[in-house]
């Protein structure tokens, strides 16, 4: 049970809450597996999906999500919407609000967007990714993946390589991972690691070769390339010198460790492409198939007491 209106973040979720999301998505997991049956859930109830930035997986991963469990999908077209002729954001919650939606789902490229909506309507309020700040989802679906690859979910060293500077899933899987009882390095040249980040209880390296030493899971991050203003890194070539993943660098973790990567990637710049397709090693393609369990999950576990599904 989820005892919140709104999911906007990993930072204030408790461990019990993050446990709780992640055993029932296990559960449609299965059901998704087995092509059974979800309809009817969430029937009656209205989700309204605000994507002010472009996505794919994230976007159609909630469609699909809602649709599964039976909900009245509707996409909010903003590229024709008042928001491009100048409507505050303020005055869109309001307008929302006065739709009677049940749930929103949100992503927005300026960090508390999504926090400033949910005070201002009625609803629930899920953060599909706000700015440089979070993006709970994709970490809540990160640690279902290394439990159902691994068996487990805490005790492990986990090591996020690359743009950790403008990258809200390193921050969302940092509060998730490190409330899950795990130890989290983070790698990438200094240009790319935020000042201070230390006070997050994470190590700082900016060695691949010694960041990688025994470290279970090695979750690899995509270049923010539009959300930099000015040269983060000399060249493409360099960086994947120096710090994406190839088979030279992935020898330092264990012979178990498996590779993470949330999407889209850069093959050739964040990691290899012959690494990102070995099914032995590589879980990315089965985080892809988690994240819809995980998003059936929270869109049921923040309506469970709605009035409109007392009697489904």
């Amino acid at each position: 049970m989820l005892n919140r209106k709104d999911l906007l973040g990993t930072a204030d979720l408790s461990k019990e809450e993050i446990l709780s999301i992640i055993d029932l998505a296990e559960l449609y997991s299965r059901d998704n597996i087995d092509n059974a049956n979800n309809t009817g859930v969430l029937r009656n109830i209205t989700q309204i999906n605000l994507f002010f930035e472009n996505s794919t997986r994230t976007q159609v991963s909630f469609e699909i999500a809602g649709t599964k469990l039976g909900a009245n999908i509707v996409n909010f077209p903003l590229g024709n919407s008042s928001q491009s002729k100048g409507e505050t954001l303020l005055d869109l919650a309001a307008t929302l609000n006065s739709m009677f939606p049940d749930i929103l789902v949100i992503r927005h490229p300026n960090s508390g967007a999504v926090q400033l909506i949910s005070e201002k309507v009625k609803c629930s309020v899920i953060n599909a990714g706000d700015g440089n700040h979070e993006h709970p989802t994709q970490a809540l679906l990160d640690a279902q993946t290394i439990r159902k690859r691994l068996g487990k979910i805490s005790g492990l060293k986990i090591a996020i390589c690359g743009d950790v500077a403008h990258s809200r899933v390193a921050r969302s899987n940092i509060f998730c991972l490190k409330k899950l009882g795990n130890s989290i390095k983070v790698i990438g040249p200094k240009t790319l690691i935020p000042k201070g980040i230390e006070s997050f209880g994470v190590e700082v390296t900016h060695n691949m070769f010694d960041g990688l030493q025994d470290i279970d899971v090695v979750m690899v991050l995509r270049l923010q390339k539009e959300r930099m203003d000015g040269a983060f890194f000399s060249s493409e070539r360099e960086y994947f010198h120096f710090y994406g993943l190839d088979e030279r660098k992935m020898q330092y973790a264990k012979p178990n460790a498996i590779i993470m990567h949330p999407g889209p990637m850069n093959r050739g710049v964040e990691i290899d492409g012959d690494l990102a397709d070995d099914i032995n090693r590589s879980v990315i393609t089965q985080q892809v198939e988690v994240g819809l369990a995980i998003r059936m999950a929270i869109l049921d576990l923040l309506t469970a007491k709605h009035p409109l599904r007392k009697n489904v």
